[in-house]
């Protein structure tokens, strides 16, 4: 049993069960044994590859965008360039690289910041970032950037933001919980909350019993911080992650672990908890500020800023292994049978800014 494991049991048997939310915040940022306090969990050495890994091509492309959206609303400076759960620092670092490459003139007036919880994670970003001229400050919190217009990027984000899960039992929707058996063995058991029937995906009305429905009031604060200081202050964001456009029916909270799924109350701590995000409910949330939400698988999204013609730029002067590696790359990062289709994008702008590949809402 690991150590938050026992800490975790402890603490139910001292309130009772928790709700889902409150043991995913623990096992994930828990200051002494959360996951992301206490380990670099990405790479093949790690427990999973997030997409900048992968490729340098995807932080170049979402560099691409970002510029195009600064040109759309203006050319403001001075302006903000931030990732919020910026990883390694990969992204920022391949982003660096190629915003200097299209015009030093915004790199040079830009403040450049990453939006980091973990201690541990922010120095090996750190570490990542050393060799570049940027100045990069480190923010807790949108809350803390410098005020005025903003750029924002966020991959694989939200879907380590914590979320509740609700049960159909009976005629209602019951939350469902985290206890103990028995054996005093972690488990999951139907509490007592119940969930507004508002907040129910169409076609809930007709699920069975035992079928589960996740909500997301954390990702929704989180996505109305941003959409706040983009709709205050100006600028642009665009977020990937894995999940759904249409909100749906079904348990998608999962542990991975060394590459592979694991039992979600196996291991706390030890492995990274996430669910599929509601795109949809993020959009809603970015619409409710007064701004325009796009949205896109991300196979469309970086074949339409120019994956191939970029991966075929790169592989001109490469032997046969590395441009077989490209092929590889992309089609991991834009495959419909890899991160293409289950990967997708939400782009923030300003309501009537048409910014390739999306347009224009008007």
């Amino acid at each position: 049993m690991t150590r938050l494991k026992t800490r975790i049991a402890e603490l139910i048997g001292a309130v009772g069960p928790i709700p889902i939310s409150e043991y995913m915040a623990l096992c994930l940022f828990d200051p002494q044994d959360g996951y992301y306090t206490t380990r670099e969990p990405f790479g093949a050495a790690g427990d999973f590859v997030t997409a900048p890994e992968i490729s340098q091509i995807f932080g170049e492309l979402v560099a691409i965008w970002l510029y195009q959206a600064w040109l759309a609303i203006g050319r403001p400076t001075p302006v903000a360039i931030a990732e919020i759960g910026p990883g390694r620092g990969t992204l920022m670092r391949d982003m660096l690289r190629t915003l200097s490459r299209l015009d030093r003139t915004l790199t040079a007036s830009a403040s450049f910041a990453l939006i980091e919880t973990s201690p541990r994670l922010t120095e090996v970003q750190k570490r990542t970032l050393a060799g570049t001229s940027a100045t990069i400050a480190w923010h807790e919190a949108v809350d803390t950037l410098p005020q005025g217009p903003l750029l924002i990027v966020g991959n694989e984000l939200f879907d380590a933001v914590p979320i509740r899960q609700f049960v159909r039992a009976g005629a209602g929707w019951r939350e469902r919980m985290i206890g103990l058996d028995n054996a005093n063995r972690l488990r999951f058991f139907v509490g007592a909350g119940s969930l507004d029937p508002m907040l129910l995906p169409e076609g809930a009305e007709n699920a069975p019993q035992g079928a589960i429905v996740e909500v997301a009031p954390a990702r929704a604060a989180l996505m109305a911080a941003i959409a706040g200081r983009l709709a205050g202050f100006g600028g642009a964001g665009l977020f990937l992650d894995y999940g759904h456009l249409q909100p749906g029916i079904g348990d998608t909270l999962q542990a991975l672990r060394k590459h592979g799924h694991e039992d979600v109350l196996a291991n706390p701590g030890q492995a990274d908890l996430t669910a599929h995000v509601d795109f949809a409910a993020l959009a809603a949330t970015v619409r409710a500020h007064g701004l325009d939400a796009h949205l896109s698988t991300q196979g469309e999204f970086l074949l339409k800023m120019g994956l191939l013609e970029r991966a075929g730029r790169l592989g001109a002067n490469a032997d046969e292994a590395a441009r077989e590696q490209i092929a590889a790359d992309v089609e991991r990062v834009a495959g419909p049978q890899a991160m293409g289709e289950l990967f997708k994008v939400l782009a923030v702008l300003p309501a009537g800014i048409a910014v390739p590949p999306f347009p224009s809402t008007d």
